[in-house]
């Protein structure tokens, strides 16, 4: 008898919040702290949650490209992701709602595997398709570039 896995399962995340800036998350048996930085009277313990959001973007680009690059059977080797986003803060600043803070993020993909140029761009078409991070900001209305590239050599 095959054993199904669930298509569903609830996450959950719990945050003890010290101060007007911090919040103290724990995540299964891991803790780290999301704060502001002192200009903005945080105490600089951990990245913003804006930083967090992008921070995900990376790391769940990382996850799904390996998922993808092993399911088309690439070896696309250890990656950089480097990530720039235009943030409008009108919302943050409390000047007026805004709809879509993110209004656009440039992911440049580094790969030093020795996957092809043709490979590559196969890994990131699956990752468009599959990474739940990058759906959440292209959901939002967040205009998202990814460009996948052998690591230049230095």
């Amino acid at each position: 008898m095959a054993i199904r896995m669930k298509t569903t399962v609830q996450l959950n995340v719990t945050a003890h919040c010290p101060s007007h800036s911090r919040a103290d998350v724990s995540v299964r048996d891991l803790e780290f702290a999301i704060d502001e930085p002192e200009e903005r009277g945080g105490t600089n313990t951990g990245p913003t949650p804006t930083d967090t959001a992008l921070a995900a973007l990376a790391g769940c680009t990382n996850v799904i490209g390996h998922k993808c690059a092993g399911k088309l059977g690439v070896d696309i080797g250890h990656l950089q992701i480097d990530i720039t986003c235009d943030f409008d803060r009108r919302g943050v600043t409390l000047t007026e709602e805004i709809d879509v803070p993110f209004t656009a993020i440039r992911q440049i993909v580094q790969a030093d595997g020795p996957a092809s140029d043709a490979d590559l761009q196969a890994v990131a078409h699956e990752v468009e398709k599959y990474c739940p991070q990058s759906k959440l900001f292209i959901g939002s209305g967040t205009k998202i570039e990814t460009v996948w590239r052998k690591t230049e050599p230095s």
